[in-house]
C-alpha cells in the first residue's frame, strides 16, 4: 500500500511540475536567419548563433522584449531569454534584410 501511495505521489508531483525552459537555435548565414519566423514559450531562450563570415548586430525594440547583441562575431553564441508572451521582431543592424519573427505562447497555452 505504502509504494502504491508513494508512486501516486510521484506522479502528482511530476505532472505538477512546470514545464522546463527550452533553447532553441536560430543560425545566422549568408546574411540571414534559418528561419523567418520560430514558435517559443514563455521562459525560452533562443540561441543566435553566427555562422557566417561577418559580423551581426541583433536586436530588437518590441514592447516588453528589447534587446540588442552589439556585435556577434563570426562563430560566437548569444542567448537571449524571451519572458514575456507576444510577438518579437529582431533584426540585424548591419544588415536590414535580416528579419526573424519570434512567438511567444504564454505557458498555459502548451
Amino acid at each position: 500500500m505504502k509504494l502504491r501511495n508513494a508512486s501516486a505521489l510521484w506522479a502528482a508531483l511530476v505532472l505538477a511540475a512546470p514545464a522546463a525552459a527550452e533553447d532553441r537555435t536560430i543560425v545566422q548565414k549568408d546574411k540571414s536567419f534559418s528561419q523567418p519566423e520560430v514558435v517559443i514559450r514563455e521562459g525560452d531562450r533562443i540561441v543566435f548563433s553566427n555562422r557566417d563570415a561577418v559580423s551581426h548586430n541583433l536586436f530588437s525594440r518590441s514592447a516588453g522584449s528589447e534587446f540588442e547583441i552589439k556585435v556577434q562575431l563570426p562563430g560566437q553564441d548569444s542567448p537571449v531569454a524571451f519572458d514575456k508572451a507576444g510577438t518579437v521582431e529582431v533584426r540585424c543592424a548591419i544588415h536590414p534584410e535580416m528579419k526573424l519573427r519570434v512567438v511567444v505562447e504564454p505557458k498555459e497555452a502548451q
